[in-house]
């Protein structure tokens, strides 16, 4: 009989994506010297799958067939789509497989479909040792280029380095291939050559990193290649149906049970790189204020004096090995910035691991008194983690356990007893949780009525209400979201704005509107999408998300971050509204059109919120940019041009506010580097902007309410 376990969960749960290695390749009929064809043959070894594979595989087929929510054709169609994306996963950016490759494995285009069925895993293997060779091939040619040639490579020439390159079409032969390595070699050397401490012998250090990337690939075990496989398969259902092997299952429960030890930061592979998505509120990571989502992690230390281990290229379950660790004891880790706008722009940061504690994600308040017009508001702020609660305890009918609603419920009594004028409740960075906790928590500020609509896959719907009359605090209130708000989080926002119980602050949400269950297996574990959540007036939450009544400038990339920006995301939809009594009868669009217009108004000349507009801008403009220089002096100027524009926007943003500028752009980043070590608290981030002019529109909300 096999488990299955329900989770309405963070939204980003994308634990051991695909890993792409570097690689090498010469044409399968290019002659090879005795050494090369040797150094090969040492680090290359084709795989095949295991017994148990089959039997897993099947399955997951079944499972998926049964349960999932989105009804799949599993047909000749289907099999030419999942080649692509098993390809596409493999080698996304077309730099390993040549163009004789992919036509050679056309004769699986109508085939796959008919292998998963029966369990017969050897075209998927076939395709897999191919890659394998190639990327190693590809890591010798490297090593050997730097051995050989280190000293021809020019800096002068007007060459540009292709960083996206998955539109392109596949390298034809050996020398295209090489053309582009070529440049993949100099962009590496130059990312070095301009970093902030350059290496002193950056042929050794590239060759290193070659070379263990190279050890790493010859590592691959059968598993892997079976991992890589199933999740390419999975996700042509949806991103968030995955397969976890034995041990990224251990992964993914030790961290649902909140008892791992490390820094509290959920990691995918992006290209090479390990990407973080997510920080776990409350955690190690995000008390230091050192790591953000979106930041690169490219080597990992241990200790305060431990060197630096390059991780680019790795599997990200040996990734997440290396970060992990005891508690109490640090872990390194350099970074590519999420704001960097260049890959040598790194930093190294020193993160004290610890254990992730319920307690510590607990809600928490604050007041603020502030003048708005005539007068002086008293505003309540609860922040809210995370969806929480203490199953265990709640299952044995402790009377006094932990959860997001009950903890609530004793501030707004305390802020009721400091007689606020209005409360505001923070959700941002909030990835979701339990959904009983969101349906509860709305059922604090209105009197009874749905909360949310789930849809299951066998197409029936239940609707989820609050049959307490109780009202905790009927007072105005407001719900601050980011796009880092998903799952409950966009629930809640999206009961409260149906109720007309209150307005929606921030930026558009994440947009995770699916409920996934864990199944275990015959071996590991899938994380199947068994539900959608619709709002109670039938709109999804999915893709979409909560768009606010009042928008921010926000700083994540809605292009890069969010459902929307994930392949084969279930689409937005609609279903049948439930009846149901609004909390207040007012028209909430003209209410956020007035609303609206005192806030462009008081943010217009808003120094803060101009400082955000313009780095949003450049930014965006930033990530159209696919083509990077190989010419050195270019690179130069062009890093000279960012550093004065970051010095501009940063002393402009001082004078305004009547504080010195900084002489030079060293100084600003020496100033930064304190920051980030906790010896200023100065920062002029979203947060600090956000939250006050939060503050200054619930006073314009109070206001038009009392008139």
């Amino acid at each position: 009989m096999k488990t299955q376990k329900v989770f309405f969960s963070a939204a980003l749960t994308f634990f051991l994506a695909i890993t792409l290695l570097y690689a090498d390749g010469n044409d399968r009929n290019t002659p090879r010297s005795s050494a090369e064809t040797l150094t090969i043959q040492k680090y290359y070894k084709p795989l095949g799958p295991e017994k148990i594979h089959t039997a897993t595989s099947i399955n997951i087929l079944k499972n998926l067939e049964h349960k999932h929510f989105k009804d799949m054709k599993i047909n000749d169609d289907f099999s030419r789509n999942l080649l692509d994306k098993y390809l596409e996963d493999l080698d996304g950016s077309r730099s390993y497989l040549l163009l004789s490759d992919i036509k050679e494995f056309d004769v699986y285009r109508t085939q796959l479909d008919n292998d998963l069925k029966n369990g017969n895993l050897k075209s998927a293997y076939d395709i897999f040792n191919r890659y394998q060779q190639r990327m190693i091939e590809r890591l010798i040619y490297s090593i050997n280029q730097l051995d050989c040639c280190f000293k021809n490579f020019n800096f002068n020439e007007n060459d540009y380095f292709d960083i996206e390159r998955k539109n392109q079409p596949w390298p034809v032969n050996i020398n295209e291939l090489n053309s582009i390595w070529q440049k993949r070699i100099k962009n590496d050397i130059l990312n070095i050559k301009l970093s902030d401490k350059p290496e002193k012998n950056i042929k050794t250090a590239l060759r290193k990193k070659y070379k263990n990337q190279l050890t790493r690939a010859s590592q691959m075990k059968s598993e892997d290649a079976f991992r890589i496989y199933m999740n390419s398969f999975t996700r042509m259902y949806d991103p968030h149906t995955q397969y976890f092997s034995p041990r990224a299952s251990e992964d993914f429960n030790i961290r649902m049970s909140l008892s791992l030890e490390g820094i509290g930061a959920l990691l995918q592979t992006e290209n090479e790189y390990t990407k973080v998505v997510r920080i776990v509120p409350a955690g190690p990571a995000d008390k230091s204020n050192l790591l953000k989502a979106g930041d690169r992690i490219i080597a990992v230390g241990q200790g305060n004096e431990g060197d630096l281990v390059e991780v680019i290229g790795w599997r990200l379950d040996d990734v997440v090995q290396m970060i992990r660790g005891p508690k109490g004891t640090v872990v390194a880790l350099k970074i590519i910035p999420s704001t960097s706008t260049d890959d040598h722009q790194t930093k190294t940061i020193k993160i004290t691991r610890n254990t992730v504690k319920l307690e510590e994600q607990a809600a928490k308040k604050s007041v603020v008194t502030i003048k708005n017009t005539d007068r002086n508001y008293k505003i309540g702020v609860i922040s809210i983690p995370a969806f929480y609660i203490d199953f265990n305890a709640f299952q044995n009918g402790a009377p006094d356990y932990k959860s997001t609603t009950r903890d609530v419920k004793k501030l707004l009594d305390e802020l009721k007893a400091e007689n606020v004028d209005g409360v505001i409740v923070d959700l941002r960075e909030n990835g979701g949780g339990a959904l009983h906790e969101a349906t509860s928590l709305t059922g604090l500020f209105i009197k009874t009525g749905p909360t949310v609509i789930v849809r299951s896959s066998k197409n029936s719907f239940s609707t989820y209400p609050d049959d307490n009359p109780e009202i905790a605090y009927s007072g105005p209130l407001a719900v601050l979201v980011n796009r880092m708000s998903a799952s409950a989080s966009e629930i809640f926002a999206g009961a409260i704005r149906d109720h007309k119980r209150g307005i929606i602050l921030g930026s558009q949400t994440f947009g995770k509107g699916t409920v996934q269950s864990l199944i275990d297996l015959n071996q590991g574990q899938l994380k199947i999408t068994v539900a959608k959540f619709y709002r109670i007036l039938g709109e999804s939450t999915q893709h979409k998300g909560i768009i606010p009544d009042i928008t921010f400038p926000s700083l994540y990339n809605m292009d890069e971050i969010g459902e929307s920006a994930l392949p084969e995301a279930l689409p937005w939809d609609k279903t049948n509204p439930v009846r149901f009594r609004p909390y207040m009868d007012i028209n909430l669009y003209t209410l956020s059109t007035q609303l609206k217009a005192l806030h462009e108004k008081r943010v217009k000349n808003s120094p803060d919120f101009k400082y955000l507009l313009e780095y949003n801008a450049h930014f965006k403009e930033l990530e159209k940019k696919k083509l990077i220089s190989l010419n050195e002096k270019k690179r130069i100027a062009e890093q000279k041009e960012t550093k004065q524009w970051a010095l501009k926007l940063e002393n402009t943003l001082r004078m305004a506010k009547g504080k010195k500028p900084y002489a030079n752009y060293e100084e600003l980043k020496k100033f930064q580097e304190k920051e980030d070590q906790g010896e200023f608290n100065e920062k002029n981030n979203e947060n600090d902007v956000v939250l006050h002019e939060s503050h200054q529109i619930m006073a314009d909300y109070i206001r038009i309410l009392k008139n």
